[in-house]
Protein backbone atom coordinates (compact mmCIF):
# COMPACT_ATOMS: atom_id res chain seq x y z
CA UNK A 1 0.00 0.00 0.00
CA UNK A 2 2.81 2.60 1.20
CA UNK A 3 4.91 1.62 -2.57
CA UNK A 4 1.56 2.42 -4.39
CA UNK A 5 1.02 5.46 -2.87
CA UNK A 6 4.82 6.70 -3.44
CA UNK A 7 4.85 5.52 -7.02
CA UNK A 8 1.46 7.62 -7.42
CA UNK A 9 3.08 10.71 -5.73
CA UNK A 10 6.12 10.09 -7.64
CA UNK A 11 4.13 9.91 -11.08
CA UNK A 12 2.70 13.05 -10.70
CA UNK A 13 5.76 15.55 -10.49
CA UNK A 14 7.01 16.70 -13.51
CA UNK A 15 10.64 17.17 -14.14
CA UNK A 16 10.29 20.51 -16.44
CA UNK A 17 8.01 22.40 -14.12
CA UNK A 18 9.06 23.20 -10.18
CA UNK A 19 6.50 21.29 -7.95
CA UNK A 20 6.67 24.93 -5.62
CA UNK A 21 7.06 28.15 -7.06
CA UNK A 22 8.16 30.87 -4.10
CA UNK A 23 6.49 33.58 -6.38
CA UNK A 24 4.67 32.59 -9.45
CA UNK A 25 4.98 36.17 -11.04
CA UNK A 26 8.36 35.32 -11.67
CA UNK A 27 7.80 31.90 -13.32
CA UNK A 28 4.02 32.59 -15.31
CA UNK A 29 4.36 35.18 -17.92
CA UNK A 30 1.70 38.05 -17.20
CA UNK A 31 -1.62 37.91 -19.15
CA UNK A 32 -0.57 41.11 -21.11
CA UNK A 33 2.82 40.21 -22.90
CA UNK A 34 3.35 42.16 -25.95
CA UNK A 35 1.76 41.69 -28.94
CA UNK A 36 1.40 37.71 -27.86
CA UNK A 37 -0.88 36.28 -30.49
CA UNK A 38 -0.35 32.70 -28.88
CA UNK A 39 -0.78 30.46 -26.85
CA UNK A 40 2.91 29.46 -25.31
CA UNK A 41 2.13 25.96 -24.30
CA UNK A 42 1.25 25.53 -27.77
CA UNK A 43 4.52 24.75 -29.71
CA UNK A 44 2.91 23.58 -32.74
CA UNK A 45 0.17 26.14 -33.08
CA UNK A 46 3.18 28.73 -33.11
CA UNK A 47 4.56 27.22 -35.16
CA UNK A 48 1.90 26.91 -38.13
CA UNK A 49 0.45 30.04 -37.17
CA UNK A 50 3.71 32.10 -36.84
CA UNK A 51 6.82 30.35 -38.03
CA UNK A 52 8.11 29.64 -34.94
CA UNK A 53 8.87 33.22 -33.96
CA UNK A 54 7.71 35.39 -30.97
CA UNK A 55 8.25 38.70 -31.93
CA UNK A 56 6.01 41.80 -31.96
CA UNK A 57 3.33 41.93 -34.74
CA UNK A 58 3.82 44.43 -37.79
CA UNK A 59 1.29 47.19 -38.28
CA UNK A 60 -0.78 47.49 -40.88
CA UNK A 61 0.35 48.58 -43.87
CA UNK A 62 -0.35 52.46 -44.85
CA UNK A 63 -1.44 53.54 -41.49
CA UNK A 64 0.55 55.79 -39.55
CA UNK A 65 0.54 56.59 -34.97
CA UNK A 66 -1.47 58.61 -33.55
CA UNK A 67 -0.22 62.22 -33.37
CA UNK A 68 2.37 61.92 -35.61
CA UNK A 69 2.59 62.91 -39.47
CA UNK A 70 5.01 61.36 -41.80
CA UNK A 71 7.93 64.12 -42.60
CA UNK A 72 8.04 64.11 -46.78
CA UNK A 73 11.91 65.63 -46.31
CA UNK A 74 14.69 62.62 -46.02
CA UNK A 75 17.58 62.64 -43.89
CA UNK A 76 20.33 63.60 -46.07
CA UNK A 77 22.18 67.01 -46.58
CA UNK A 78 19.87 67.72 -49.92
CA UNK A 79 16.58 66.74 -47.41
CA UNK A 80 17.45 69.49 -45.24
CA UNK A 81 18.32 71.77 -48.03
CA UNK A 82 14.66 70.76 -49.32
CA UNK A 83 13.19 71.31 -46.11
CA UNK A 84 14.89 75.22 -45.71
CA UNK A 85 12.00 76.34 -47.46
CA UNK A 86 9.61 74.68 -46.24
CA UNK A 87 6.67 76.75 -44.20
CA UNK A 88 5.53 76.06 -40.32
CA UNK A 89 1.79 74.49 -40.55
CA UNK A 90 1.05 75.67 -37.37
CA UNK A 91 -1.98 77.92 -36.81
CA UNK A 92 -0.20 81.79 -37.22
CA UNK A 93 -4.11 82.38 -35.29
CA UNK A 94 -2.44 80.76 -32.12
CA UNK A 95 1.19 82.29 -31.99
CA UNK A 96 1.45 83.47 -28.74
CA UNK A 97 0.16 79.91 -27.58
CA UNK A 98 2.61 78.08 -30.26
CA UNK A 99 5.53 80.23 -29.00
CA UNK A 100 4.53 79.88 -25.21
CA UNK A 101 4.19 75.87 -25.58
CA UNK A 102 7.32 75.99 -27.95
CA UNK A 103 9.09 78.06 -24.96
CA UNK A 104 8.33 75.14 -22.25
CA UNK A 105 8.92 72.61 -24.55
CA UNK A 106 12.39 74.40 -25.34
CA UNK A 107 13.27 74.37 -21.81
CA UNK A 108 12.40 70.91 -21.31
CA UNK A 109 14.61 69.48 -24.15
CA UNK A 110 17.08 72.10 -25.72
CA UNK A 111 18.07 74.46 -23.02
CA UNK A 112 20.45 72.51 -21.30
CA UNK A 113 22.68 72.45 -24.23
CA UNK A 114 21.54 75.68 -26.54
CA UNK A 115 21.07 77.47 -23.34
CA UNK A 116 18.09 79.22 -22.42
CA UNK A 117 18.82 82.14 -25.09
CA UNK A 118 19.91 79.59 -27.92
CA UNK A 119 23.25 81.40 -27.87
CA UNK A 120 24.80 77.56 -27.15
CA UNK A 121 25.90 77.93 -23.86
CA UNK A 122 23.55 75.61 -21.97
CA UNK A 123 24.72 73.74 -18.56
CA UNK A 124 26.18 71.12 -20.17
CA UNK A 125 28.29 73.34 -22.23
CA UNK A 126 29.77 75.56 -19.36
CA UNK A 127 30.80 72.43 -17.36
CA UNK A 128 32.14 71.00 -20.59
CA UNK A 129 30.22 67.89 -20.80
CA UNK A 130 29.73 68.33 -24.64
CA UNK A 131 31.54 71.48 -26.70
CA UNK A 132 30.86 72.75 -30.03
CA UNK A 133 27.10 73.45 -29.44
CA UNK A 134 26.26 76.42 -31.95
CA UNK A 135 24.20 79.49 -31.48
CA UNK A 136 21.72 80.42 -33.46
CA UNK A 137 23.08 83.76 -34.74
CA UNK A 138 25.59 82.01 -36.40
CA UNK A 139 25.18 83.49 -39.78
CA UNK A 140 27.03 80.11 -41.91
CA UNK A 141 24.24 78.21 -40.22
CA UNK A 142 21.28 79.88 -41.87
CA UNK A 143 18.82 78.67 -39.57
CA UNK A 144 15.27 78.30 -40.87
CA UNK A 145 12.11 77.27 -39.22
CA UNK A 146 12.13 74.28 -42.02
CA UNK A 147 15.40 73.23 -40.99
CA UNK A 148 15.11 73.68 -37.23
CA UNK A 149 12.41 70.91 -37.24
CA UNK A 150 14.19 68.71 -39.71
CA UNK A 151 17.32 69.03 -36.87
CA UNK A 152 14.42 68.07 -33.88
CA UNK A 153 13.33 65.47 -36.37
CA UNK A 154 16.12 63.28 -37.41
CA UNK A 155 18.79 65.19 -35.47
CA UNK A 156 22.04 66.33 -36.84
CA UNK A 157 25.89 65.37 -35.54
CA UNK A 158 26.03 64.65 -31.92
CA UNK A 159 22.61 65.48 -31.36
CA UNK A 160 20.00 63.08 -31.82
CA UNK A 161 16.61 63.40 -32.74
CA UNK A 162 13.55 64.31 -30.41
CA UNK A 163 10.95 62.94 -32.57
CA UNK A 164 10.58 60.37 -30.24
CA UNK A 165 9.61 62.66 -27.41
CA UNK A 166 7.75 65.23 -29.00
CA UNK A 167 4.96 64.93 -31.73
CA UNK A 168 4.86 66.84 -34.94
CA UNK A 169 3.07 69.46 -33.47
CA UNK A 170 5.53 70.57 -30.62
CA UNK A 171 7.87 70.19 -33.02
CA UNK A 172 6.69 72.73 -35.14
CA UNK A 173 6.58 74.75 -31.87
CA UNK A 174 9.74 74.52 -30.94
CA UNK A 175 11.09 75.02 -34.08
CA UNK A 176 8.78 78.55 -34.45
CA UNK A 177 10.38 79.34 -30.37
CA UNK A 178 13.80 78.58 -32.03
CA UNK A 179 13.46 81.58 -34.69
CA UNK A 180 12.21 83.92 -32.06
CA UNK A 181 15.19 83.26 -29.71
CA UNK A 182 17.38 83.58 -33.17
CA UNK A 183 15.53 86.66 -33.74
CA UNK A 184 16.56 88.21 -30.17
CA UNK A 185 20.41 86.93 -30.70
CA UNK A 186 20.40 89.10 -34.04
CA UNK A 187 19.38 92.42 -32.64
Amino acid sequence: MVLGLVITLASCADKNKPNYQYMPNMYEPVGYETYQGFDRENEATRVKLFGGVSEAMKPVENTISRGWMPYGFENTIEGKELARVNPSPLDSLQSTTNLAKGKELYTIYCAICHGGKGNGQGNLVKREKILGVPTYADPARNITVGTAFHTIQYGLNSMGSYATQMNTEEMWQVSEYVMTLKQDLIK
